[in-house]
Parts: structure tokens; sequence; C-alpha cells
């Protein structure tokens, strides 16, 4: 059975969280690549930046939905949740465009189980790793170069 660490890529780009947002475009669209992990100092995961999480600061200002009564204004939405879009959406460093929950796998994961989280999950890119530690990167392209014999 093949596994993670068959197939992962070991030569990893990775961004730092206070890399500036221009840098970070820069080196998606020179390496090709969907996403890029971020770690810290220690190579520990922190986060993953994606292409549609920079596309994301190209977006319209979300009007919040309200219900207003009696000269009462109620938010339908989390104000939460707002403020999460408006900071995601003004982001000038990695580390406030970044999503901080990673799906990550392991270096034994099948790929059998990768491919059903890049399908199921729509994700293009997963990170590898053993605790915290960021081992490799896997693909769609990794993925793709198992099919041929």
């Amino acid at each position: 059975m093949i596994k993670a660490k068959d197939i992962m890529e070991k030569n990893i780009t990775s961004l730092s969280p206070d890399t500036e947002i221009p840098k970070a475009v820069e080196i998606l669209l020179k390496n090709h690549i969907n996403g890029v992990p971020v770690v810290d100092t220690n190579g520990e995961l922190v986060g993953i930046l994606c292409q549609s999480d920079l596309i994301f600061q190209q977006k319209d200002i979300p009007i919040p939905p309200i219900f207003a009564i009696l000269d009462s204004i109620f938010p339908l939405s989390s104000s939460k949740s707002l403020d999460a879009q408006f900071q995601k959406m003004a982001a000038t460093k990695v580390a406030q465009a970044m999503v901080k929950k990673v799906t990550t796998v392991t270096p034994n994961t099948s790929v059998s189980e990768i491919a059903s989280l890049m399908v199921e999950k729509h994700f293009h890119t997963i990170p590898v790793v053993e605790g915290k530690k960021l081992l490799g990167i896997i693909g769609k392209e990794d993925m793709l170069k198992t099919l041929i014999p």
C-alpha cells in the first residue's frame, strides 16, 4: 500500500506568519502551487495559505443581515464571524489570511485516505506532519503520479 511518505514532496516551500501578502503571492505564482504551509521558527506547522485565501481579499465587503423592530437593530449573523472576514480581507501579513485549523496527514496515511480528503473536502494541498513538525506536502500532482506505472 502506498503511503504519504512515499509520495510527499520533501523539498518544501513554506512561509513565515510574518511574510507580507505580496511576497506570498509571488511565491505561489513563481512555484505554480495552490497552497503553501506556514511554519514558525521551530519548523512547526501553524497554518496554510492557499490561493483562495488571497482571492478572498478581492471580495466585496459583506453587508450583514439585520432585523429591525421598534427602532432597534438586531444582527442576524455573528459579529465574530464578520470581524474574521474583515480581518482576512484587510490582511497584510500571512498570519492574518492563513487558515489556522489545518487538516493534515501523517507519513503513514494511505493514499486512499488522502484521495478521500482531497475529493470530499476539496483540498488541493495537504501537509504531512509528525506531531506539529512539518515533514512534507502532498499536492494533486503528487497524487496523480501514483497512477503512472
